[in-house]
């Protein structure tokens, strides 16, 4: 089956083709680094993480760009909180973004471009547009001229009004029309700049995205994604200002959203006090389950957050790795991904479907009699999980976790249960059992001997 994808821009689905099957390009925006990643910044992390993985097993050449917002007024107001300079700010919040995002399983992109590292090709773009007669200048500001582009709003379909209203912008006498977005923008003492044509300021926010990926994919990309609240305005301007600098050339060939991650049936806000930080999470569970229950939704489609959810997902982890326990220590050999897997995956990134073949894929695992039937059971669960960034842990070390139990220390009480009850004594044996089970060490007895995990 062909891959087939969601385009936001022309709402159906359609079959991926590449401009360049040697190359093929995805740019996805990444987090504006003033504070610590939220579930909701995790969802398109490892959702465009998935979909590299699937890219990668058809062409050889995927190059990835997900970029660091590293310029915004956000950040400014973290600085000036702290009394430092932004750099310490975007130093501490991306490391720890990058933390966070390899705790889930989320590979590194190819190329982690940063708005500071782009300013000369940024104000090259921002000259492009002037020179075309897209953007002006007024009162040390450039914007970009809305009416100049007749598409715009092609790629989020509202009306006009509902776009000035949508886009939050200040009305700004300067303006020549109320939906002109800001390219440029002046900078006073206390906020960072560069000089430029125009004065010392900085770019506007929606700039730095379209110059990042003509730098390192090229005035036409394959796939551009990101959440579904950057729809507009963000790439809706995105889309206007690139195609009119690059002289009417397609910008992204399909575009793709995630949708919102809302927490236990509600809009996830400071406001409300649910917001859920990854790292916080990662102390109820681990980064793997997390991912899955990300994971358990289709991507278009809300997410709704809850604790069951996570912990269900965990508890889903635990059988298909006990299935994978179960098939000991057969050697497998890479094989195909199963095919009704594929065709999930395959089919917009259907994960709830695909998820629903892993099952499939464990029960015929559990069920094997033949040598030849487990290790193709087991290839094939390895293989499947694999597209989807899970299942790839060393089992033991997936049912023993992280954290302080001391594992020599477990091994012994479990020899001295096994004694026991060789001596039949079955109350000592319990004993120890429960002695286990408050350490937050749970047992399972079967044919190949005592086995141990952690609790929860």
């Amino acid at each position: 089956m062909t891959l087939r994808i969601y385009n936001t821009l022309t709402r159906k689905k359609q079959e991926f083709e590449p401009g360049d099957p040697g190359r093929v390009t995805m740019y996805v925006c990444g987090p504006t680094v003033y504070s610590f990643a939220h579930i909701g910044n995790a969802r398109p992390a490892v959702v465009f993480d998935v979909l590299a993985w699937v890219l990668r097993r058809r062409y050889e050449n995927v190059i990835y760009v997900r970029n660091i917002t590293d310029v915004d007024d956000k950040i400014n107001n973290a600085a000036l909180q702290e009394g430092v300079d932004i750099s310490v700010v975007n130093k501490r919040y991306t490391a720890a973004y990058h933390e966070d995002m390899s705790a889930l399983g989320v590979l590194e992109p190819d190329v982690e471009p940063r708005v500071t590292e782009h300013i000369p090709q940024i104000i090259a773009m921002i000259e492009t547009l002037v020179a075309a007669g897209k953007a002006y200048e007024a009162e040390a500001h450039v914007l970009f001229d809305v009416p100049e582009f007749e598409l715009y709003g092609a790629l989020s379909r509202r009306d006009r009004e509902e776009m000035i209203a949508g886009a939050r912008v200040e009305v700004a006498p300067y303006k020549k029309d109320p939906a002109d977005f800001v390219l440029w923008k002046p900078s006073d003492e206390t906020q960072p700049g560069w000089n430029s044509p125009w004065g010392r300021g900085r770019p506007g926010w929606h700039i730095e995205c379209s110059a990042m990926a003509k730098v390192h994919l090229g005035e036409t990309i394959d796939i551009h994604g990101g959440g579904v609240d950057l729809v507009f305005p963000h790439h809706e301007n995105e889309l206007a200002q690139s195609t009119c600098a690059h002289d009417g050339a397609m910008f992204a060939r399909y575009w793709m959203h995630n949708g919102f991650v809302n927490v236990e049936r509600e809009k996830m806000s400071k406001s409300i006090g649910n917001v859920l930080l990854v790292r916080d999470l990662l102390k109820e569970a681990p980064g793997e389950a997390i991912r899955f229950a990300l994971l358990t939704a289709h991507y278009r489609q809300p997410l709704d957050w809850t604790k069951e959810g996570l912990q269900e997902a965990k508890r889903t982890l635990d059988r298909l790795y006990g299935t994978l326990r179960a098939l000991g220590d057969i050697e497998v050999h890479e094989e195909a991904v199963p095919g009704a897997f594929s065709d999930a995956i395959k089919d917009d990134l259907n994960t709830p479907q695909a998820i629903a073949e892993l099952h499939r894929l464990a029960h015929a695992g559990n069920t094997a009699k033949s040598e030849l039937e487990r290790r193709a059971a087991k290839e094939a669960l390895l293989s499947a999980g694999a597209l989807l960034g899970i299942l790839q842990q060393d089992v033991e070390a997936w049912f023993k976790g992280e954290g302080d139990i001391n594992e020599s220390d477990i091994e012994h009480l479990i020899a001295e249960r096994a004694q026991a009850r060789a001596d039949k004594d079955f109350a000592g044996a319990d004993r120890i059992r429960d002695e286990l089970a408050e350490k937050g060490v749970l047992i399972e007895d079967g044919p190949q001997g005592t086995v141990w995990k952690r609790a929860g």
